[in-house]
């Protein structure tokens, strides 16, 4: 028996990187999968991508579960209240939400203060970040604390610790990521006496799709990358992140992390579970011990 055997999880922003992983690894637990996102194989969104959502579904099956695409703009909420309406009619039930949800075309505009920045781009980055956080939990919490012990997985860049400390090369992006931590603590309190709990999640340097064409390395390849780039030596696989929630998911003390901050790294030293090349890479802390003093790189008892 799967650990999430009959449980339903939605992934929102699923279409790739850490979503991608997090619905393939919800999958290979035994959970039905909603994968929702707007590249589809009949069209592409504006970051012009060619991972899809049908392609991660396909993954979820493939993984041992069962992948639903749903074609969503979690900026439009009648969009994502059907969506909701359709999981509840089809499973009658959501265990577990997913905020992933970024869709930043391009890069964030670094290193430019906000009367530099480019005020359009900003807030549209602000509302692909912040927005549709809200809109999605907006609609899918009444039906996910009908059922005692519901999951929310905010999923965002940098611990709490981290982003309390550290100003993130541009304003908009600074804004947008301490937001969606602020989201998880306003919902933990919302949801504890729903016998649910809210997690804030960052993966570390994540080999995302695009991360990874830029680099011009593959998965099976990307340690060559390291030769220009030695730092990304503790980089981790989107399947990292994503055994991340699954543990979360299928620990009946899950309560114990409500309203917390966390990392795949350290969740995998209190699961045991690994990224797919065996190792445990911890980022965050190689990033403040080892990356930011300008240290040499050596993931030495980092992974």
């Amino acid at each position: 028996m799967k650990p999430l055997a009959g449980k339903v999880a939605l992934v929102t922003g699923a279409t790739r990187a850490a979503g991608r992983g997090i619905a393939v690894q919800l999958g290979a637990a035994g959970a039905t999968v909603y994968v929702t996102g707007r590249t589809t194989r009949a069209g592409r969104s504006e970051m012009n991508r060619p991972e899809t959502i049908e392609d991660t579904a396909e993954l979820v099956d493939q993984a041992g579960g069962h992948g639903i695409a749903v074609p969503v703009d979690h900026l439009v909420p009648e969009q994502v209240r059907d969506l909701i309406d359709r999981i509840e009619r089809e499973q009658g039930a959501l265990h577990i939400l997913v905020n992933d949800i970024w869709g930043q075309h391009g890069e964030p505009e670094w290193d430019k203060t906000v009367w530099e920045s480019n005020l359009e781009d900003g807030l549209r980055l602000l509302r692909l970040g912040i927005d549709t956080h809200v809109i999605t939990s907006h609609y899918a919490l009444p039906l996910l604390i009908k059922s005692p012990g519901g999951l929310v997985i905010e999923m965002t860049d940098g611990t709490n610790d981290y982003n309390a400390h550290t100003y993130r090369v541009s304003f908009f992006y600074d804004v947008a990521k301490g937001a969606v931590g602020r989201m998880a603590f306003a919902l933990a309190h919302e949801l504890d006496k729903h016998e649910a709990t809210a997690v804030l999640l960052t993966p570390g340097w994540l080999r995302s799709e695009a991360m990874l064409e830029g680099f011009g390395v593959t998965e099976e390849t990307w340690r060559e990358a390291t030769e220009r780039i030695p730092h990304f030596a503790i980089s981790e696989s989107p399947s990292y992140v994503g055994r991340a929630v699954a543990a979360l998911a299928a620990d009946p003390d899950v309560r114990r992390w409500n309203g917390k901050s966390t990392s795949s790294g350290e969740l995998a030293q209190v699961y045991g579970f690994t990224d797919l090349d065996g190792s445990r890479p911890d980022a965050w802390r190689y990033i403040v011990e080892v990356q930011e003093p300008g240290k040499p790189a050596d993931t030495t008892g980092y992974r």
